[in-house]
């Protein structure tokens, strides 16, 4: 964690900050994590010979209007080009996620071969294939080649761009208006979310309405998710902060479902019509007691996660001393966080695997650590191993049980640092 020093430099950099949303000054510091990597940065054999570029990962609050946010970033063209690796199709959990919503909306909003759903940061087409699947058109828009040429290999006609008002306005002059307009875990992605929601409410129908994800900053600082927190991540919402960016551009947050996804989740239904379900009131009621809209919310948070990683270090060094032999499970974008904030190299985590081939071969940024096929486990059989993807559990200890069955424990990376066995699977 940062010196004294680098403390005081923090604040005095978040105080001459702007804001992202409402563009106010005078942020309020919740946390240094220090100089990291890229968390998608994956390395190739021929990498491992130059340095690594890292960049600060310092998060803010905006009393104004109650966002938090990255001090800073490299941008989202340095993040989200060419290589970009992450592809949702290889997590069973998020295809099961996204089809049920994908269902639920065909049947609340009448769906049918006149509608257009658009979804922006559509990714390899996972949710739009739903829809397709059921003769309504689609059209995705993401800015990664990769994943969007696998998406168009299943019929998901996608626009390979960053959205934003420049798009949205392309995609009107072709005559293409959203009757549902998808953004799940893209809102808070972006350099300009003002951009963005300015291009969403133009590109929705006069009568649709945009459904709209993000990880819940209520349950981040709760729960001590820190390793959520990367460069990707530029802004992390509560709903009195979703609030103020929507609203500002016509579109009102008519409803909001709590979901335990991505270690807790909103998903809110937006309109240009008013026509706000109790739901959005009980929350908005609950952020104000739990002070979510104020700094008082965050000043344990740093603290908090400064005993964790005394905590795992210990646990990690007594294992090690006992002759234990440690693996990864996940090259994640948090098990990149989570491992060069313990300064985790490969002498201490020998390997990683991971299900996405597009990883295997690679190597985890800053520390190095090389990824491999999941089926390595159970030919290999280290004694522990991190279960860096968190959030997905219980569908990783369920393909892992050949593993656990023959003696092997998953080391769960969280406040308390459950060990998980053969009996526990």
């Amino acid at each position: 964690m940062p010196s004294p020093e680098a403390s005081a430099a923090f604040a005095a950099d978040a105080a001459a900050s702007g804001c992202l949303s409402c563009g106010g000054h005078g942020l309020e510091p919740i946390l240094d994590l220090g100089p990291m990597p890229l968390s998608n940065g994956f390395l190739e054999e021929a990498d491992l010979a130059r340095p690594e570029e890292r960049f600060p990962l310092r998060l803010a609050f905006c009393p104004r209007c109650s966002l938090a946010q990255l001090l800073e970033t490299p941008g989202a063209r340095a993040i989200f080009g060419a290589d970009y690796p992450y592809f949702s199709s290889f997590t069973d959990g998020l295809i099961a996620h996204a089809r049920d919503n994908a269902l639920a909306l065909i049947a609340s909003r009448a769906l049918g071969p006149d509608s257009l759903v658009a979804e922006i940061a559509s990714n390899d087409g996972y949710m739009l294939t739903a829809f397709s699947e059921a003769g309504i058109p689609v059209i995705g828009i993401d800015p990664a080649p990769g994943p969007a040429e696998v998406a168009r290999k299943k019929g998901i006609e996608t626009v390979v761009d960053f959205f934003g008002t420049r798009v949205a306005a392309e995609l009107q002059a072709r005559g293409l208006r959203a009757d549902v307009l998808i953004a799940n875990n893209v809102v808070p992605h972006v350099d300009d979310p003002n951009d963005l929601v300015a291009g969403m409410a133009a590109l929705l129908a006069p009568d649709g309405v945009a459904s709209v994800e993000f990880a819940y900053i209520g349950d981040l600082i709760e729960r001590g998710e820190f390793d959520t927190i990367y460069h990707e991540h530029r802004c992390y919402f509560s709903l009195h902060a979703a609030k103020h960016l929507f609203e500002r551009h016509g579109l009102t947050v008519n409803d909001v479902r709590r979901l335990p996804i991505h270690g807790g989740s909103l998903r809110l239904t937006l309109s240009r019509k008013p026509d706000r379900s109790e739901a959005v009131e009980t929350l908005l009621e609950e952020e104000r007691r739990a002070g979510i809209d104020s700094p008082r919310f965050y000043r344990s948070f740093g603290d908090r996660v400064r005993r964790f990683r005394t905590q795992a270090l210990e646990r990690i060094a007594s294992l090690k001393a006992d002759g234990r032999r440690l693996a990864a499970y996940g090259a994640a974008a948090k098990g990149t966080i989570m491992l060069n904030f313990l300064g985790l190299s490969g002498d201490t985590v020998e390997y990683a695997v991971d299900r996405n081939t597009y990883k295997q071969d690679k190597y985890i940024p800053g520390v190095r650590i090389p990824i491999r096929s999941p089926e390595v486990l159970c030919q290999d059989r280290p004694d522990y191993v991190l279960l860096l993807p968190w959030n997905i559990r219980e569908e990783i200890v369920a393909q892992q049980r050949a593993y656990l069955a023959g003696g092997g424990r998953f080391i769960l990376p969280r406040p308390g640092l459950e060990i998980i066995g053969d009996a526990d699977a």
